[in-house]
């Protein structure tokens, strides 16, 4: 996760103003582990920042990604979830409450190698979701 100055220096350097609201936002995102669509992001940081629009959270979320700095998950929900660790990682979904958990990664190098030789791609990167019930829903049925 970068800093405040390092995420104002790579804003500036990509010809972005860098405002209070864009570092909360990443800040937000790089503080937690809660894969937080643009909604909820936007109702933790509007009591910090009652000015800031849902437009502004949703714009500042795609700056981020357009500079690698978050990753976009698409977990089927509808909306898009977001986080801030870039690093090569999957995530499993609870189909119960709609929590998501990361997962470290995982072995995948012969399946990339699959993938390449029976499609012809170049694979340069990849993401798995994987769907359950979280141990707190399991333990409440």
């Amino acid at each position: 996760m970068l800093t405040s100055q390092k995420l104002a220096s790579v804003l500036r350097k990509n010809g972005f103003k860098v405002t209070p609201q864009r570092l909360a936002v990443y800040e937000s995102l790089a503080g937690t582990k809660a894969h937080p669509n643009a909604e909820i992001l936007y109702n933790q940081l509007r009591p910090s920042y009652p000015s800031m629009s849902f437009a502004t959270v949703y714009k500042t979320v795609e700056i981020l990604s357009h500079l690698n700095l978050i990753t976009v998950l698409n977990t089927g929900e509808g909306s898009s979830r977001y986080d801030a660790d870039v690093s090569m990682h999957s995530h499993v979904q609870c189909t119960n409450c709609g929590r998501v958990d990361d997962i470290g990664p995982l072995s995948v190098a012969v399946l990339g190698q699959e993938v390449a030789a029976d499609t012809g791609y170049e694979v340069t990167g990849q993401q798995f979701y994987f769907y359950g019930v979280c141990p707190a829903c399991r333990k409440q049925n």
